[in-house]
C-alpha cells in the first residue's frame, strides 16, 4: 500500500533515499538543505513523498509564498502591471503553492532506482493529489507545477489529466562543450561573436580566483549580488549570506565561488555546482560600472567553458536570462512550461485571460525565439 506525506523540513527524509529518487542531480539532498538552512525569506518549504511500506518511492520539492503574477514581465508591460498594482494594491498578488523550488530552473519529480518508467505517470498524478490536499489544508487556493522541462511528458500529461493550465515559461539556456580547446569553441561561433570575444580577452582584464569558502569576502559579495538584483526584472527570490556560503560548505567539492579581481577590488563572483558531467551557473554578480570596460560577463563565460574543456565536463548549464547574448555564444534551449490551477472556478477563469498578458515571451523577442526555436 502507497502512502503519501507532504513534510516541512527535508530532514524528515533519509538523505540516500531522496538522492535514490534523484540520480546524478548537483541540486540533491545536501543542496536542498543548504537552501532550506538558508531561510531565504517570504518562502516556506514543503516536500511531498509517496512510501511503500518505509520504502520512499517518490519525491518532489514544494514551497508556498506570495507570489507576483507579474514575475516573468519585462520592459513596458512590467511597467505597466506596476501602475497597476499600485493602484489596486494586491491585485496582482496571490498566495502560491508549487512544486518545484525558486532556486532550481526546472521541476523533477524523482522516483526510486526500482521503479519501472511505466509506473512513474501514476505516482506523479499521486504527487499531484498530495499537493493539492496540502495546499487546500494550508488554505492556499493557487497550485503550481514550475517549470517543467519539455522533455518530461509524464508530468505535462499528467499535469493536463488533472486540469492544470499551462504557460511557457523562461527556458533553460544550455551549451554542449565537445570541444577540444577554447579556439575550437571559438571557432564554432559566428564570425561577429568570434571576433568580438578575442578582442575582447585581449586586453588586460581581472585576476580569476576560484574559491571553496568565501566568508572572508561575503560583504563585498552581497554588495555585487544586491546590484545585479537591483537590476533584474525576472528574479523570483532574494537569497541571503547563508545561502552562499551554506551551498559552498554543503556541497563540498560539488561547489565553487569564482571571484574576479582588479588589483584589491572584488569586481565579480560566479557561483557554480559542478561534476563529472556538468558546470550549472547559480548566480553571477558584477559591479556594472566595470562590467563593460572589462567584459566581466563574456570573460566569466570564457572560464567557465575553459574550465569544462579542460575538466572534460560536457554540458554548461548557464540560466534562465540574457537570451539574445546567448544564442549568439552557441547556447541551445530547454523549454519549460509552467502549469497552474486555482481552486476557486472564477478565479481560475480570470487567470485564463491573465496568462495571456503575463506570458514571459509576449515582451521580450530573444525569449519568444529562445522558446520558438525548441
Amino acid at each position: 500500500m502507497i502512502t503519501a506525506q507532504a513534510f516541512s523540513s527535508i530532514q524528515a527524509i533519509k538523505r540516500e533515499a531522496w538522492n535514490d529518487c534523484f540520480p546524478g542531480s548537483l541540486e540533491d539532498w545536501d543542496y536542498i538543505m543548504a537552501v532550506e538552512n538558508a531561510g531565504i525569506e517570504g518562502f516556506e518549504w514543503r516536500y511531498l513523498a509517496l512510501f511503500k511500506g518505509s520504502d520512499l518511492i517518490a519525491a518532489a520539492t514544494a514551497f508556498t509564498t506570495s507570489y507576483r503574477l507579474d514575475t516573468t514581465v519585462q520592459g513596458i508591460g512590467k511597467r505597466f502591471t506596476e501602475k497597476l498594482n499600485r493602484a489596486v494594491p494586491g491585485l496582482m498578488q496571490l498566495h502560491l503553492y508549487a512544486i518545484g523550488s525558486p532556486v532550481t530552473e526546472q521541476c523533477t519529480a524523482g522516483t526510486a532506482s526500482h521503479i519501472q518508467p511505466a509506473q512513474r505517470p501514476a505516482l506523479l498524478a499521486q504527487l499531484l493529489s498530495l499537493a493539492q490536499q496540502d495546499a487546500s489544508r494550508l488554505g492556499i487556493g493557487l497550485i503550481a507545477v514550475k517549470d517543467v522541462s519539455s522533455n518530461d511528458d509524464d508530468w505535462s500529461q499528467s499535469c493536463k489529466a488533472a486540469g492544470f493550465q499551462s504557460m511557457p515559461s523562461l527556458p533553460s539556456a544550455m551549451l554542449p562543450v565537445p570541444f577540444g580547446s577554447v579556439d575550437c569553441y571559438l571557432g564554432s561561433l559566428g564570425k561577429s561573436t568570434r571576433k568580438d570575444l578575442r578582442r575582447k580577452l585581449r586586453s588586460p582584464g581581472p585576476r580569476v580566483e576560484w574559491r571553496s569558502a568565501i566568508d572572508d569576502v561575503l560583504p563585498d559579495i552581497m554588495r555585487l549580488y544586491e546590484a545585479s538584483l537591483a537590476r533584474s526584472d525576472l528574479q523570483f527570490e532574494r537569497l541571503p549570506p547563508a545561502y552562499f556560503t551554506g551551498i559552498l560548505r554543503q556541497l563540498g567539492d560539488r561547489a565553487l565561488c569564482v571571484l574576479y579581481w582588479l588589483d584589491d577590488q572584488l569586481v565579480a563572483f560566479n557561483l557554480v555546482l559542478i561534476n563529472e558531467h556538468r558546470l550549472i551557473d547559480k548566480f553571477f554578480g558584477h559591479d556594472l560600472e566595470l562590467t563593460r570596460e572589462y567584459s566581466l560577463y563574456f570573460r566569466s563565460w570564457m572560464v567557465n567553458v575553459d574550465y569544462c574543456i579542460r575538466n572534460g565536463i560536457e554540458l554548461y548549464e548557464c540560466g534562465q536570462a540574457g537570451y539574445a547574448c546567448k544564442v549568439r555564444l552557441g547556447c541551445s534551449f530547454q523549454s519549460n512550461t509552467l502549469f497552474f490551477r486555482h481552486r476557486n472556478r472564477l478565479i481560475n477563469n480570470v487567470l485564463k485571460l491573465v496568462k495571456l498578458f503575463i506570458r514571459p515571451d509576449r515582451h521580450d523577442p530573444a525569449l519568444a525565439a529562445a522558446i520558438s526555436e525548441h
